[in-house]
């Protein structure tokens, strides 16, 4: 009876780490407004960035209605002046996609002349991934270590790290009652 409790723990120990593991997500660029030049002041699509958690691994998608429209990856420089002449990466085409390979700053602007200059812009802040913590959830980076849109506070976990963190927890009770 001992060695079917251990290996129904040792099972839900192997579900919860590969849980935490496979969680990459897609992410669209600027939510239900998509990628465009904003109608309001401010800058709303870092916002949106601000309000967002990404992670290495998770993926950015473009709902782009212009075809002559582009998201380019670009420098921290070329970024603040809206320089679209030397981008580090393009990217187009109805829904373009992007796997966020590394943490840190990632810079994009729109391809169209000017669009960039009217609020058609994003910075996208990927966590490290040694700074989760044991719920799952990350600490916002300090936002002096880069020039852009403050990251939104963890104060409130989401729903999602709840439910591994209170399921590491039932397995964490599960070893104690079979060991």
């Amino acid at each position: 009876m001992a060695s079917l409790g251990r290996a129904v723990v040792y099972s839900l120990i192997l579900v919860s780490l590969l849980c935490c593991f496979t969680e990459a997500k897609d992410f669209w660029v600027g939510g239900k407004d998509g990628w465009k030049v904003p109608s309001g002041v401010g800058e709303p699509l870092n916002r949106w960035a601000e309000a967002s958690r990404f992670s290495v691994g998770d993926s950015l998608v473009w709902k782009i209605a212009d075809a002559k429209d582009s998201a380019l990856e670009v420098t921290r420089e070329d970024y603040q002046s809206c320089n679209t002449s030397n981008p580090i990466s393009s990217h187009n085409g109805s829904e373009a996609k992007v796997k966020l390979g590394r943490s840190g700053p990632f810079y994009f602007i729109s391809g169209l002349k000017g669009n960039c200059e009217k609020g058609q812009r994003v910075i996208i802040v990927v966590l490290s991934p040694r700074a989760k913590g044991p719920s799952g959830t990350s600490p916002a980076p300090s936002p002096m270590e880069f020039d852009g849109p403050s990251i939104a506070p963890t104060s409130g976990a989401s729903a999602s790290a709840m439910m591994k963190g209170g399921f590491l927890g039932v397995v964490a009770v599960l070893v104690a009652l079979v060991f």
